[in-house]
C-alpha cells in the first residue's frame, strides 16, 4: 500500500467520523426533546389521575345516587374541560391546545 492510499483511506475514516458525529448530535438533540416530553407527559399524567381521584369520590349520603352521578359526571366532565382538557374519545385526557374540540362540545351538550 502506498502513502497516497493510505492517506486516502485515512480521509475517509475521519469524513466517516465527522458524519457519525453529526449524526450522533442530531440523536442527542431528539433524545433531550423526547425526554422534555416524557416529564411533561408524567406531570400531566399525575394531575390527571389526582382529577380522576377527586371525580372519582362519591358523595354517598344523597339518597339518589344514581340521578347524582349523571349529572355530577356530566359537570365532572364539564369541569376538565374548562380546566383545558378534551372530553372526547378521540383525545381524552390531552391538553387543548387548538381552543374549543367541537367532538367535545357535542359530548358536552347530549342529555
Amino acid at each position: 500500500m502506498d502513502k497516497k492510499e493510505v492517506m486516502m483511506r485515512v480521509d475517509a475514516i475521519e469524513q466517516q467520523m465527522q458524519l457519525l458525529t453529526e449524526h450522533l448530535g442530531v440523536l442527542k438533540e431528539q433524545l433531550a426533546y423526547l425526554l422534555e416530553e416524557n416529564q411533561h407527559m408524567y406531570l400531566e399524567n399525575h394531575h390527571l389521575r389526582e382529577k380522576v381521584e377527586q371525580l372519582a369520590e362519591v358523595d354517598t349520603t344523597n339518597g339518589d345516587s344514581q340521578i347524582a352521578l349523571s349529572g355530577k359526571g356530566q359537570n365532572n366532565l364539564a369541569a376538565l374541560y374548562q380546566e383545558g382538557f378534551h372530553i372526547c374519545n378521540l383525545h381524552y385526557g390531552q391538553v387543548r391546545k387548538d381552543g374549543d374540540c367541537l367532538f367535545c362540545l357535542s359530548m358536552l351538550n347530549k342529555h
